[in-house]
């Protein structure tokens, strides 16, 4: 029975470091044996159709590709479409975001992981905001991304294997599982 999943790739097409076209991405991702790949917007977001593989695998195979066949190294972070569903779903903060872009999801492979940053949920961001969802961290940076010290703080707690999307990003991706 075949599954969507979207991989998330951490820090592809940021700057001028890690530079990965999408179509060479969609072929790598088609060459592991995945089918209707498909990437959104230029920075690292694949969602695709496999067997029943679990998503730590499949993030595994694409990260191990990413540094042999592209020379890219770059941590994966993968998820069902379901759980990604959940993570929608799960974001208490985005009644309060009136700015999409302003508003971060981070994700890492193992999910356990998230309780590292269940304390900083209840420290006082200066307008911002922290949720924990079970799949994912929620933050809210109104007074912009590079400016907030949530975000530092949760990718430190987190440690490097995390990556964030914007709200904005996260409703492309949920829409094209």
């Amino acid at each position: 029975m075949a599954s969507r999943h979207v991989a998330l790739l951490r820090g592809i097409n940021v700057g001028r470091a890690k530079r990965v076209a999408m179509a060479d991405l969609r072929a790598m991702v088609e060459d592991l044996g995945y089918r209707e790949v498909r990437t959104i917007l230029n920075s690292g977001n694949v969602v695709l159709t496999g067997g029943r593989e679990a998503p730590d695998r499949i993030a595994g195979r694409i990260e191990r590709a990413m540094a042999e066949r592209l020379g890219v190294p770059a941590a994966v972070t993968a998820l069902s479409a379901a759980a990604f569903a959940t993570v929608v779903k799960e974001n208490t903060l985005a009644p309060v975001a009136s700015d999409p872009s302003r508003l971060l999801v981070a994700f890492c492979q193992d999910a356990g992981r998230l309780r590292q940053v269940e304390a900083l949920a209840r420290q006082d961001w200066g307008g911002g905001a922290l949720a924990v969802g079970h799949a994912a961290a929620y933050l809210w940076c109104p007074a912009g991304i590079l400016a907030s010290r949530l975000t530092e703080a949760v990718y430190r707690a987190l440690g490097s294997p995390a990556t964030m999307r914007n709200w904005s990003t996260v409703r492309k991706i949920h829409a094209a599982l």
